[in-house]
């Protein structure tokens, strides 16, 4: 019995001991996969440019290595070569799985610059993406085979883009969510700037619920490569000009819309901060911005509009979040029917006694909830019509700041008084659509600009990737 006892004694310590050697080890370093993502509206093509590793160490928490979240249009999923044991995966979304359900898709073949992060592995693996079928299930699309020791893979440090700055430091980054805040069209002489804006968006953030009820799971980070001149371009003006991380307005025809295409530029810069996601500040007063999951978020740091377009653009990059408004011209043809989205806040409601987020509805509220639908549609074609005799007649932004203030204080007005205002039902309009799909509230980040916080179903969603990061 005594034998036994101390067998055991030693079993536990030694299993102790291994824990700690594990616990002390340094994390692995960061792994990036370079993509070229390609194709048109029927066919779609994948191409591996090249794997790097760089500089930092992986930031993510290795107890939440695996996505158990079902969000993105995409998986990507890292398999041991030799077991076949999932070793990473992550949902996303690209620029090109947008550019796909656009009209230029259904008539040439485009490529686009992608990239995928994950911890470098020990050996061999093999790195699957996998895309929403009809059903919304993911299926493998394409895999690549990748070596860590190849003598290929690029080990070379890009050049610095600056001192990194911390904004908001609550712990290790292995369990927080990290976001990085990079400068783009800052000169040396903005570099103050910069920081000032930077700042200005994390106040931003942690006075939005829910992420004002955990900034302690949060670090913050700012970097900002230094531009040679100040701005970004805006090509519907003819003002072209090489950033950093060469930004542009006018992504996809839409003036408001802000992406950069440049992958390398933007991975390279961000590169030299741990991070999860990643906020694109550029130094601009035009109202715009953008958002895409798992790849970053943009906005324009002077315009009067930037806190409420940061945290919207900012919903789509971190949950996923789907735009719930459908009055605005957007560059996307329609869906020739209404399959079920996979964003968490819209629903084709095709049973409205299951869907998303049956849990949340209110008591006694009905399916579909009905609003005064019409009468915001005549009063959004008002405005959309005066919005492009503006950007037309290339007006002052303050013109557009105005109409924007006229057109909250009207539709917080027509919102507010509806008899189910402040209820979790299922409202028609949603996704660019006015017929078919529906969104949680009548009201909600994702639908207006007004002064109203995210819907319940936004913020749950939000909390389940903050979860997924941290390992809470």
């Amino acid at each position: 019995m005594l034998h036994r006892l101390v067998a055991w004694l030693l079993a536990i310590a030694t299993v102790t001991i291994c824990q700690g050697r594990v616990a002390a080890q340094e994390p692995p370093r960061t792994m990036r996969v370079e993509l070229v993502h390609s194709g048109n509206a029927t066919a779609e093509h994948f191409a591996l440019r090249r794997v790097v590793v760089e500089p930092l160490p992986w930031p993510g928490n290795p107890a939440r290595a695996v996505d158990d979240t079902d969000l993105g249009k995409y998986l990507f999923v890292v398999n041991d070569a030799q077991t076949g044991r999932v070793l990473y995966s992550r949902g996303f979304a690209s620029i090109y799985g947008e550019w796909e359900t656009t009209a230029e898709a259904q008539r040439l073949e485009r490529a686009f610059d992608e990239s995928l992060r994950f911890p470098m592995p020990a050996g061999a693996v093999r790195l699957h993406i996998k895309k929403r079928d009809a059903g919304n299930a993911f299926r493998s699309i394409w895999m690549v085979p990748i070596d860590p020791s190849a003598p290929d893979v690029d080990r070379a440090t890009p050049p610095s883009p600056g001192p990194l700055i911390q904004l908001h430091k609550s712990g290790d980054p292995a369990d927080r969510v990290d976001v990085l805040i990079l400068g783009d069209g800052y000169t040396a002489g903005e570099r103050g700037k910069f920081e000032a804006d930077a700042r200005k968006l994390v106040r931003i953030l942690f006075d939005t619920s829910p992420f004002r009820e955990h900034p302690d799971r949060f670090n913050v980070w700012g970097l900002c490569p230094e531009a040679a001149a100040s701005g970004i371009s805006r090509p519907s003006t003819g003002h072209w000009i090489r950033s950093p991380i060469n930004s542009q307005y006018d992504a996809f025809g839409s003036e408001r819309y802000i992406l950069t295409f440049d992958d390398r530029s933007f991975r390279e810069a961000a590169s030299f901060a741990p991070y999860d996601f990643v906020e694109i500040l550029v130094n601009g007063a035009t109202y715009g911005g953008g958002g895409i999951f798992g790849l970053y978020a943009t906005v324009a740091a002077d315009s009067m509009w930037a806190p409420y377009v940061f945290v919207h653009e900012f919903g789509h990059h971190f949950a996923a979040l789907a735009d719930e408004y459908y009055t605005s011209d957007v560059a996307y043809l329609p869906a020739v029917d209404r399959p079920e989205p996979w964003e968490p806040n819209v629903t084709a409601l095709h049973d409205p006694t299951r869907f998303k987020w049956t849990d949340l509805v209110t008591p006694g509220t009905p399916l579909p909830t009905p609003w005064a639908k019409q009468t915001f549609e005549d009063h959004a074609a008002a405005v959309r019509a005066r919005r492009l005799e503006i950007r037309t007649a290339n007006r002052p932004e303050r013109e557009m700041d105005a109409l924007f203030l006229q057109q909250q204080r009207e539709e917080t007005d027509m919102l507010s008084a509806e008899p189910h205002a402040g209820a979790v039902g299922a409202f028609e309009g949603a996704m660019y659509e006015a017929r078919g799909y529906y969104r949680p509230q009548v009201d909600c980040i994702m639908f207006t600009r007004n002064s109203v916080p995210f819907c319940a179903v936004c913020r749950r969603a939000i909390e389940r990737v903050i979860d997924l990061y941290t390992g809470r």
